[in-house]
């Protein structure tokens, strides 16, 4: 089996392609039961952010694989297979693995090095768990990236090269109110209102953020008010109605919303009967963090009001923002750690590739070692019991002195170029019965528990 990512991100899709790609809730758990009982499929996981879809799978053939998923995503997202495939891209193998673990570090996000891609890589394995489709593969796939991930973060600054894409949009909102551009500084948000829309991780992070910040009030409105009262009442703030925005519109200098609805929360016309309970010429600026979009685009061509999306976070009407996330030195300190610890997993997999054929080859020497003692032990009399348990100590000494070498040496070999032809020569020069080797890969396999290879979860 091999492992493939068939997927798409802000980097390869427009923000209108993206949003309508993105699953969750039931319709991610729906997408990815469908994959992994797709044929050719032994398994999936699939990491839907804000700003990506990407569905991992562990499968038996490349391009059946890539077909199917390419289908399911086509008929999940309703966006027309001639419509969606320009924007998809496929890793295999390799690639998928350097893919994986670039992006669980925070390397591919719309601000490099931000810290809650780890999380959500994170859910997406306990998610493909919870449902049975994380296979063995896919299981020590996703323990490195973590692995892989939590390192970047404890031995590099990429936390600090990575500011959060709430900072990142908190520093273009402030812009759009005329304030001076040091959002990431204790008192940049001083006597600013703040309405945060949705109560879930992403608000959670954008409120606290807002209160750092120095905010002078901070309004949260959920759907649940327990939620949102839980939320204001760690950043000191109150709460309001989600279907009674206007109010809370009008008193507020920044919005910042991130709800997961399917659809606009934020429309025009509401936006609208805010602006007329609000003195003439005090601008209001709403940062749409949601994906699909919370805020109707044409609240854009409001008077006084400006909206600030995924879209211009990532594009090129922000090119200073891209400064915030690159010191150089931190970002190029992640990808030596990434490529650590694909060349250790690589070496990993290449020596459990060739093991088979080591155990194939003591399997044989205990096998003659064996004949060789009830041989012997036919010849000799009984009182020389002693004899020949110290000859069969020996024995087994010299043959495991003789292995040592050669086996420890070719699972060295095997992840050099030509790596094969040592396994190959091995099995040729101890004349190792081919179906041997395969019995005990198979015996191998089925030994495994798939739901036992776990992920570190701290």
């Amino acid at each position: 089996m091999s492992v493939l990512v068939v997927g798409l991100s802000h980097k390869s899709a427009p923000l209108g392609i993206l949003e309508r790609a993105v699953v969750s809730g039931d319709s991610l758990a729906k997408l990815l039961r469908d994959v992994s009982q797709a044929p050719n499929v032994a398994g999936a996981f699939i990491v839907s952010t804000c700003n990506r879809a990407e569905v991992y799978a562990e499968v038996d053939k490349f391009h059946a694989g890539v077909s199917v998923i390419c289908d399911l995503l086509a008929r999940h997202s309703g966006i027309p297979h001639s419509e969606l495939t320009p924007h998809l891209y496929v890793h295999y193998e390799d690639r998928t693995v350097q893919h994986l673990l670039a992006v669980t570090c925070g390397l591919e996000s719309m601000v490099v090095g931000e810290s809650q891609i780890l999380g959500q890589v994170r859910q997406a394995l306990a998610v493909a768990r919870e449902q049975g489709t994380l296979s063995r593969g896919l299981g020590e796939l996703g323990a490195l990236a973590l692995r892989t991930a939590k390192r970047a973060h404890t031995e590099t600054r990429i936390d600090q090269a990575g500011a959060n894409l709430v900072s990142v949009g908190i520093t273009a909102a402030r812009r759009r109110l005329g304030d001076p551009p040091d959002a990431g500084q204790p008192g940049g948000l001083r006597g600013r209102r703040v309405l945060v829309v949705g109560a879930g991780s992403m608000s959670s992070l954008a409120a606290t953020t807002a209160a750092r910040m120095g905010a002078e009030h901070i309004v949260v409105a959920n759907r649940s008010a327990d939620r949102a009262g839980r939320l204001a009442a760690t950043v000191a703030g109150s709460t309001a109605d989600l279907a009674s925005l206007a109010g809370p519109l009008a008193a507020a200098d920044l919005v910042i919303s991130c709800t997961g609805a399917a659809g606009v929360v934020i429309t025009a016309d509401l936006v609208a009967r805010a602006l007329r309970q609000r003195p003439p010429g005090r601008p209001l600026v709403l940062l749409d963090l949601a994906l699909p979009r919370d805020v109707d685009p044409a609240v854009a061509s409001l008077p006084g009001v400006s909206v600030v999306g995924l879209d211009r976070l990532g594009g090129a009407s922000e090119p200073q923002l891209a400064g915030m996330a690159s010191r150089e030195q931190d970002v190029a300190a992640v990808r030596a750690i990434v490529a650590e610890e694909f060349a250790t997993r690589a070496s990993a997999v290449q020596a459990a590739r060739v093991a088979p054929t080591v155990v194939a080859l003591r399997s044989k020497a205990a096998g003659v070692v064996d004949a060789e003692l009830a041989r012997l032990a036919g010849r000799l009399q009984p009182a020389d019991h002693r004899t020949l348990s110290e000859v069969e100590r020996a024995m087994r000494r010299v043959v495991d002195k003789l292995l040592h070498a050669p086996t420890v040496r070719v699972k060295e070999l095997a992840g050099s170029p030509g790596g094969d032809s040592y396994e190959d020569a091995l099995q040729v020069l101890f004349d190792l019965d081919p179906a041997v080797v395969a019995a005990v890969t198979v015996a191998d396999t089925a030994t495994v528990n798939p739901d036992s290879t776990g992920e570190d979860a701290s």
